[in-house]
């Protein structure tokens, strides 16, 4: 409509320099050709470009008065290298073929243009569409660092879960297979063997538990999955206690007023104890276990050592440090990782007696 708005009307794009008719019904349905195909500029922009660059040329053959409809050419050019999908090479080609023809049927009417006008006009007409090519390449550059961070996004979700996986079921099977070999010994003491039993089967429900809450996550979309990222961590004094009924003597000494912590944390400390609780009953089983949790309102140190030698465990570059290193496989590794990623601190590795010890310094809003 602005096209036949005054003052609006009478600006607009004027080429060939043809003497100017009045308006004419052949002038307002040119205007219309002109500026009604932008509405699917984005959809199909080639046709956008050949309807308003037909009626543009049409228009300025036929000396109709300016026309602001006539700067829909530059609209539909920008839509062309913007939004263009198939045959992006030939369409150009073709709008420089039809601009050509535009020049001759020009001269031929007697336009007083020369050649050097028809190249800037060109080059005018090819700017606009550079920008709309420009503002495509951009587009795709954005949308390719989106997948890109979409795919990092899915590995760290992956290996997050994997190391939930391999802690929760490194845990609890192994303090299973403990419980059911000790319970074999006590067939002779139905109290003890009937103890024996109902924490092997506590542990197996505490697994079955935290498993069916990963997969929870794991099906779980949108806002759920944002709410549920994270699972709450349990109690340190249930894991000690479930892991002493195992038959694994250990000490829980706690120092100072655990300060208020993000899930993340409290996490992370949950399953450093988890982890070393699991590699002491595996590598030495039956030795003085002691557990340490020291809190301060900045951070809270988790400390576990395990008496005796663990010269045959099996190396790891999880652990830093001069000296042989100890490892669990996977487990320290993770910790490492989930210590760090805290901003904390974290250290593995043989003790002078001969023993193992586990530390980590764990920041109170390491995940906010």
């Amino acid at each position: 409509m602005l096209s036949f708005a005054a003052p609006l009307s009478r600006f607009g794009v004027q080429f060939g320099d043809l003497p100017t008719h009045g308006a004419s019904v052949a002038s307002v349905l040119l205007s219309l050709g002109q500026t009604l195909p932008l509405a699917v500029r984005t959809r199909w922009p080639a046709a956008c470009l050949a309807v308003v660059g037909a009626s543009f040329a049409v228009y300025e053959c036929l000396g109709c008065p300016p026309s602001f409809g006539s700067l829909g050419l530059y609209v539909a050019l920008y839509s062309v290298g913007a939004h263009q999908d198939r045959l992006r090479r030939v369409v150009p080609l073709a709008a420089t073929s039809g601009y050509v023809v535009f020049g001759v049927v020009l001269h031929v009417l007697g336009s007083p243009e020369g050649l050097t006008d028809y190249l800037l006009y060109y080059m005018v007409l090819a700017v606009v569409w550079g920008l709309g090519v420009q503002v495509r390449g951009r587009r795709a550059q954005e949308a390719e660092r989106r997948r890109l961070s979409a795919q990092m996004a899915i590995a760290a979700e992956r290996s997050r879960l994997a190391g939930e996986l391999h802690d929760v079921v490194t845990h609890h099977v192994t303090a299973m297979v403990v419980q059911a070999g000790a319970a074999q010994y006590l067939t002779e003491s139905p109290d003890r063997l009937h103890d024996a039993l109902d924490a092997i089967s506590g542990t197996g429900r505490r697994a079955l538990a935290e498993l069916r809450f990963l997969l929870g996550v794991l099906e779980a979309t949108g806002d759920a999955a944002l709410r549920e990222r994270a699972p709450m961590p349990g109690r340190v004094p249930d894991l000690v206690e479930q892991t002493r009924a195992g038959g694994q003597p250990i000490e829980l000494v706690e120092d100072g007023e655990q300060p208020t912590m993000a899930v993340g944390a409290q996490l992370t400390a949950y399953r450093v104890v988890q982890e070393s609780l699991t590699n002491a009953v595996k590598y030495a089983a039956g030795r003085q276990t002691l557990v340490r949790l020291a809190h301060s309102p900045d951070w809270t140190d988790v400390e576990v050592t395990t008496a005796g030698t663990a010269d045959d465990a099996p190396t790891s570059a999880a652990l830093l440090g001069g000296g042989p290193h100890v490892s669990g496989g996977r487990g320290l590794t993770g910790l490492r990782e989930r210590v760090e990623m805290l901003g904390g601190e974290f250290a593995a590795g043989p003790r002078p007696d001969g023993g193992f010890r586990v530390h980590a310094r764990i920041p109170s809003g390491g995940a906010a």
